[in-house]
């Protein structure tokens, strides 16, 4: 018999706040992250979600003294701390670390060794940090590691090679991740505004974000979450672009309730990727309408955050955790109107919704999609 997987403890470090509280309470009063920043790079001018440096050295030091770590490395630590604080590391638990670029700023110094930005290595030293017993795990895919993170953890714990795990997540603003976004035409000279008809691109920003998932049902507290299934296709359309039809997404969400057992019709809520690029929210749109989820509600989470890349998935998951805990619906930050071709319903405002299964979607370049799908504990 399969086990249960959950998700007991979660946490965030964005622009909005250095926890899972002040980023819903920043939320709920419409806040966004996203601001005016001046020179970078090439750059003149941009808008982006970043978090502030002095605001992020005060917390890190209520953690560590030690003045070796990167800006990323402090707010990787800073979103996991807590959790890790309520359980016991042990031989059979994982740690699971996501990102698409990690210390990619560590090349802008040419005195620094390559390795030192490889992905395994800022894995490594954030394991040694916690004292973690197993070789850490990176999934590094594109926009969907977050996401698809979770389901490398859940799938691990349920075939019995762990016990339990820690997935983080994290990406940081950089001038590489701006210039390659912006070489793409990709970038939107407002902050960005998903769904909606005036659209006009992505929004960059950064976050760490941290959940612990279980199979010990004695660790599970009423508004946890179970992962019931999952889903990872690719489509294999394009390098950065994704299927017109949303063949990938369509495939991984049908994936993930046919290993629930459930009908899509039990789905509450749909926690979507939403970039604000015209082809990614359209093939969204598309790929909904084709498996009769066109009336859930869906929001994104990029007008307040912006598009944190590798943290994403993870960070959009535990604000959707949130969601079901309270009932409570996030508005899209800047739609107004429809800007697809399809019928979706997306959330304009924050409102009241009860929520007991809910789906969370991603997409990113090279074709890659995942969906996985929650229950909440009740």
């Amino acid at each position: 018999m399969k086990k249960n997987v959950y998700i007991t403890d979660t946490n965030c470090v964005t622009p909005l706040g250095f926890d899972v509280v002040s980023n819903w309470d920043a939320l709920l009063k419409g806040q966004s992250g996203i601001g005016l920043h001046e020179k970078l790079g090439m750059l003149e001018s941009f808008y982006a979600a970043v978090i502030d440096s002095e605001q992020l050295d005060t917390a890190f030091s209520g953690i560590s003294k030690d003045n070796h770590f990167t800006r990323l490395e402090k707010m990787l630590i800073l979103a996991l701390a807590p959790i890790i604080g309520q359980h016991k590391i042990t031989n059979r638990t994982a740690f699971v670390f996501s990102t698409t670029k990690g210390n990619i700023r560590l090349l802008e110094n040419e005195n620094n060794p390559i390795e030192k930005a490889h992905l395994s290595a800022l894995a490594k030293k954030i394991s040694t940090f916690f004292g973690f017993v197993t070789e850490p795990i990176v999934v590094s895919n594109a926009c969907v590691s977050g996401v698809l993170a979770i389901a490398v953890a859940k799938r691990m714990i349920q075939t019995g090679v762990y016990d339990n795990a820690f997935v983080l997540a994290g990406d940081e603003v950089s001038e590489f991740v701006l210039s390659g976004f912006n070489s793409f035409q990709a970038m939107s000279a407002m902050p960005c505004t998903p769904y909606d008809k005036e659209r006009s691109g992505v929004t960059l920003g950064e976050a760490t974000a941290a959940v612990y998932l279980t199979s010990d049902s004695d660790e599970v507290r009423q508004g946890d979450v179970k992962v019931v299934g999952d889903g990872a296709i690719n489509d294999a359309n394009h390098i950065s672009g994704p299927s017109r039809t949303g063949e990938g997404l369509f495939r991984s969400i049908k994936s993930a309730f046919a290993e629930s057992g459930l009908q899509t019709n039990v789905t509450d809520y749909i926690s979507a990727h939403g970039t604000a690029t015209l082809y990614n929210d359209e093939m969204e749109a598309i790929a909904f309408n084709r498996l009769g989820l066109q009336k859930v509600p869906v929001n994104s989470l990029k007008g307040y955050y912006g598009h944190t890349l590798g943290a994403s998935g993870l960070l959009e998951t535990v604000i959707a955790i949130e969601s079901a805990r309270k009932n409570q619906l996030i508005g899209s930050k800047g739609f107004s109107a429809m800007g697809v071709s399809q019928p979706i319903e997306v959330v304009a405002e924050k409102k009241a919704k009860e929520i007991k299964y809910f789906l969370k979607t991603a997409s990113g370049f090279g074709g890659c999609n995942t969906a996985v799908l929650f229950e909440k504990v009740s």
